[in-house]
């Protein structure tokens, strides 16, 4: 069958390479998809970057959870049992596959998946390009290209008929989903949707949340799922300094300070936020301790100090203007 564009949407052309059987299944929300999935570049070779078949075992996804690729969904819900498709997906799909690859190849090797996720994901550079600890990710992190997916659709279940199963799956779905949902919304944030950014940190934020409460507070589990949260909140806070919502910036700052005192970018944001609000002595302290904290910092410091001084420079000849007037 010729490759024809999937449903009308934009970035995606799908080839049929085995027909399924019956009808297409019944896709509700909470319905667990389980499928086999090879993923190839679009290079003379078709290089293979992942594939199940030889992890061993198939992919699971939850209708209506987007906690894999959100893509995926989409490819899925047009198969019928049995078939076997090839999609071709433009960049504006694959862009955050590469954290899920790593993710997957992460768990299938036993290792521990947030690892990289906690100790790379700082403020001052959340927007960097990170080792993903495998040569071929980090290439198609650099540069994102379309990418080619072989799927075979194994069985679709009802919430009903997996419901025993769904609280061991939930804690793996949900350590798999943060570092996605943070790919996915510091992509956003980049692209200026900050609306949209500000929910995908919310969604990883309440991912984590719920796991850190099956934790011992302050044991390594639980700090380590902290610092992976207080990373998301300050990256929901940069969304809502964009959105000029300030006063819920310094409410969530000063929360992380009041339990992590060491955290020199929460000072950062929050100075950011106090400068908007007129706080100048407040700002002013911030920032100094930024410079105490992280050192490395100094030359978005004095960037955000010299800011504030034309703002404030702007605001006094403005008031110096109206008591003219007023006395004119």
């Amino acid at each position: 069958m010729d490759a024809a564009l999937l449903l009308n949407v934009e970035g995606i052309k799908k080839t049929i390479l085995h027909g399924g059987t019956g009808d297409l299944p019944n896709f509700i929300n909470g319905s667990r998809v389980t499928f086999h999935f090879r993923t190839m570049k679009c290079d003379e070779d078709r290089t293979v970057i992942d594939d199940s078949r030889q992890v061993g075992h198939p992919m699971h996804i939850i209708i209506g959870n987007m906690f894999k690729l959100e893509v995926w969904e989409i490819l899925l819900t047009s198969m019928r049992l049995s078939e076997v498709a090839e999609f071709w997906c433009d960049t504006i799909h694959t862009g955050v596959y590469p954290i899920l690859s790593r993710s997957l190849r992460q768990m299938a090797e036993g290792k521990d998946p947030t690892e990289w996720h906690v100790h790379t994901c700082g403020l001052a550079n959340m927007f960097a390009y990170h080792t993903l600890g495998y040569e071929d990710l980090d290439e198609l992190q650099k540069e994102p290209q379309p990418l080619i997916f072989v799927i075979e659709l194994l069985q679709v279940e009802a919430p009903s008929e997996y419901q025993r199963e769904t609280w061991n799956l939930s804690a793996q779905e949900k350590m798999q989903a943060a570092p996605i949902l943070h790919g996915e919304g510091n992509r956003l944030f980049k692209l200026g949707r900050y609306e949209e950014a500000s929910t995908k940190y919310q969604e990883a934020i309440v991912c984590l949340r719920n796991l850190q409460t099956k934790e011992k507070p302050w044991e390594v589990q639980w700090l380590k799922l902290e610092k992976m949260i207080n990373t998301l909140i300050l990256n929901y806070c940069q969304c809502l300094l964009k959105k000029e919502e300030y006063y819920e910036v310094l409410e969530h700052t000063s929360d992380i300070l009041r339990h992590h005192p060491g955290i020199g970018k929460a000072y950062y944001v929050r100075a950011r936020a106090h400068a908007e609000v007129w706080n100048e002595a407040e700002a002013k302290a911030d920032l100094e301790k930024v410079l105490e904290l992280e050192p490395s910092m100094r030359k978005a410091v004095h960037r955000e100090l010299r800011l504030l001084e034309n703002r404030l420079e702007e605001k006094r000849e403005e008031e110096r203007l109206r008591c003219r007037n007023m006395l004119g």
